[in-house]
């Protein structure tokens, strides 16, 4: 869905001037851009960049460096792998195999009916039950295929 860039271009302007007297402000904002559009959209970088007196390429630069910054809408779900070593080492990559396969999609992007997106994560913070994922915001551990194709039936009608 294409948004209309003068919607955008006022929504923006209330996020920028609601963090206006914040120290620091850009990762709050881009976090509050995201929340309202559901991504950061591309054209909303050049507002920022003037706003904040930095160039597009810094704030584009910050928006990449994290991952959990969107340029493209996600899916209606939303699952995450985690990549790091210790869930790596217990089968994370047989799991995200599956899960490319299964979903016939790579990380960053959403199945063709928009129901899922599969993102990689660095990290859950579960790594004594690894491999671990997050599916919409809930941390589960221990994925194997047969668990990551249970948790792909529950999102999906």
């Amino acid at each position: 869905m294409r948004l209309d860039e003068a919607e955008v271009h006022a929504r923006v302007g209330e996020i920028l001037d609601a963090h206006e007297a914040m120290e620091g402000p850009l990762l709050p904002i881009l976090h509050a851009v995201q929340d309202a559009f559901g991504h950061v959209p591309l054209e909303a970088l050049p507002q920022i960049a003037e706003r904040l007196n930095l160039s597009r390429a810094e704030v584009h630069g910050v928006m990449s460096f994290y991952h959990d910054f969107r340029s493209q809408p996600h899916g209606r779900h939303v699952i995450k792998l985690c990549r790091a070593e210790a869930c790596q080492s217990m089968g994370a990559d047989r799991v995200a195999g599956h899960a490319q396969a299964r979903l016939g999609i790579g990380w960053h992007q959403t199945t063709a009916d928009g129901g899922v997106t599969l993102e990689p994560v660095f990290c859950l913070g579960l790594c004594a039950c690894g491999p671990a994922a997050l599916v919409d915001g809930r941390v589960v551990g221990r994925v194997d295929e047969a668990r990551f194709d249970r948790l792909l039936e529950e999102v999906r009608p």
